[in-house]
């Protein structure tokens, strides 16, 4: 499992803090939507990002 989420939006990468929540480069806040979706909280805009994965046993 990677916790480094790359967000093919911006061109930068998110950190994962939980099962369901990163943060970017830029400080804003993710919210996992899909495996390869994400909303940033900030601004309610959905990212198109690397998968993320939901298992963390994989």
């Amino acid at each position: 499992m990677s916790k480094l989420i790359f967000d093919f939006d911006d061109g930068d990468f998110a950190l994962r803090m939980s099962d369901d929540m990163a943060m970017d480069s830029d400080g804003n806040l993710m919210m996992r939507v899909s495996d390869n979706m994400v909303m940033d909280m900030d601004s309610g805009e959905l990212h198109l990002t690397s998968r993320w994965d939901s298992n963390d046993d994989e």
